[in-house]
């Protein structure tokens, strides 16, 4: 290794403020995003009073043709010109108050309109406003290039996936506190979408105006489908595109989760619920960066798999049990196993995108060409397959009618209605055992993958030193 490479991996780049402006810039954009997972389907079913058709049609054409037009911004995101501002950051700011404005027309529909007309609404927002996560998303890919050094790049993608996963869970603390003032659920919402998405607007202007991309680009102008084939020839990417289609069948699980937690305790309960999942993934990231130090990311990820089945159907039978003979005991025990559960989502969360960032290298060590944009999108084309699947399923097996399976009531004029014991059991068992399965089955293929350890530190030496030559090239 060159004096000039080690130096470059050895040294810290990332200022104190920029870190931490950073880090509040990736919470309050993930608080947004968070506001739309958390509220979005509960909106449409229980306030809008969707039929289950209508939801399964809203959730495949929001999940389809984003995916699509992803297809395009992938391209152009990784093959536009990057000057000193950097390739994320001017998008980033570019989308910041579009991002925080559909965030709150996802919450509120004219009134008057209804049928076709309404679908058509709803569907033009979600899709906008997917659009607008596509292109904000690079608030989260800034943490790939803001340092050369792989270590200090480990360490701002850790913090923030920690961030994030407590940012995804604050809308629940605003819903909340806004439910002993606003008692309209409509209302409540956009009360919940305006303050994230002030919030968010301000945070990602002033995080995206500090930070700073120090990674070197080749601009040499490309056919930007190459680099979708570039992606699909590399077999490192290839496991983790098997994965990530494996593990977004749990969008059946995750959909569940308000409904199941009206059920367990109660409405206008769910930062009781969501609240110990989020702590418990904040804690899994810090546990699975202290276990990096002795174990790798692929050991940490199978193994996570495994502890999900074993958590998720032990956290089953308590919530059996206590839907079966209701007691103040079991439903705390009920509660703490859901920050267990969270231990989980914190390895799921975090390591895929160091994944990424090192098939990412390993991908430009081969082509020369940086595909930060081209990578997510093919690993999204089997999570698009089998998140449409999941999204589309999920609606008809909560409460759909012609072949009833969870059976869940839709609330009448806005009153929550009671829920069968038939009802809760089901709703727990998507909720927790379903989606432990899933976790397994998206750890299986990590056995046959092999960009670790060594490997991984070889490729990432040589990756620099090819900057470094570019680099020079172009001073030349």
């Amino acid at each position: 290794m060159t004096d000039s490479v080690l130096l470059q991996n050895e040294k810290k780049h990332i200022k104190g403020k920029e870190f931490v402006l950073y880090l509040v810039a990736v919470f309050f954009y993930t608080m947004m995003t968070g506001a739309v997972g958390s509220y979005r389907s509960d909106y449409l079913i229980n306030v809008l009073s969707l039929p289950d058709g209508s939801v399964s049609l809203f959730n495949t054409l929001t999940s389809v043709i984003p995916f699509v037009l992803n297809f395009f911004i992938a391209m152009y995101i990784d093959n536009r010109n990057t000057g000193k501002s950097g390739k994320f950051r001017p998008l980033a700011l570019l989308v910041a108050i579009p991002t925080g404005i559909f965030l709150v027309l996802s919450f509120w529909a004219p009134k008057g309109i209804t049928g076709s007309l309404l679908m058509i609404y709803l569907v033009t927002v979600a899709v906008a406003w997917s659009v607008c996560t596509n292109f904000g998303d690079c608030v989260n890919k800034v943490a790939i290039v803001m340092t050369p050094n792989m270590s200090e790049r480990d360490t701002v993608m850790s913090f923030r996936g920690i961030v994030s996963a407590v940012g995804n869970s604050a809308p629940l603390v605003v819903e909340l506190v806004l439910a002993f003032i606003v008692k309209d659920k409509g209302l409540r919402y956009i009360g919940v979408a305006s303050l994230c998405g002030v919030c968010g607007i301000l945070t990602m202007l002033l995080g995206m105006n500090t930070v700073r991309e120090r990674i070197t680009y080749n601009n040499e102008k490309k056919n930007p489908v190459e680099g979708y084939m570039d992606v699909l020839k590399n077999k490192f990417a290839w496991t983790i595109i098997i994965s990530e289609f494996l593990k977004s069948f749990r969008g059946v699980s995750t959909y569940m989760g308000i409904f199941l937690a009206e059920a367990l305790l109660g409405p206008g309960k769910f930062l009781l619920f969501g609240l110990p999942t989020g702590i418990g993934t904040a804690v899994g990231m810090l546990l699975i960066n202290f276990l990096l130090k002795k174990f790798n990311s692929k050991v940490l990820y199978i193994a996570s798999g495994i502890y999900s089945v074993i958590i998720n159907t032990a956290a089953f039978s308590v919530g059996y049990i206590y839907f079966k003979s209701p007691s103040p005991v079991l439903q705390v025990l009920f509660v703490a196993f859901l920050f267990l559960i969270g231990l989980q989502f914190g390895a799921s969360n975090l390591l895929p995108t160091m994944f990424q960032a090192d098939v990412l290298e390993d991908i430009e060590l081969k082509t020369g060409k940086r595909l930060d944009a081209s990578l997510p999108f093919v690993i999204g084309i089997g999570t698009m397959i089998s998140g449409t699947i999941a999204s589309a399923v999920a609606p008809t097996v909560l409460y759909g009618t012609k072949v009833p399976i969870i059976a869940y009531v839709q609330a009448v004029n806005g009153v929550a209605q009671e829920q069968s014991l038939h009802t809760k059991i089901m709703l727990l068992f998507f909720y927790t055992v379903v989606h432990g399965i899933m976790m397994f089955l998206a750890g299986v293929p990590f056995f046959f993958y092999k960009l670790t350890g060594k490997t991984k530190e070889e490729i990432h030496e040589k990756v620099l030193a090819q900057r470094a030559a570019l680099e020079n090239s172009e001073k030349e």
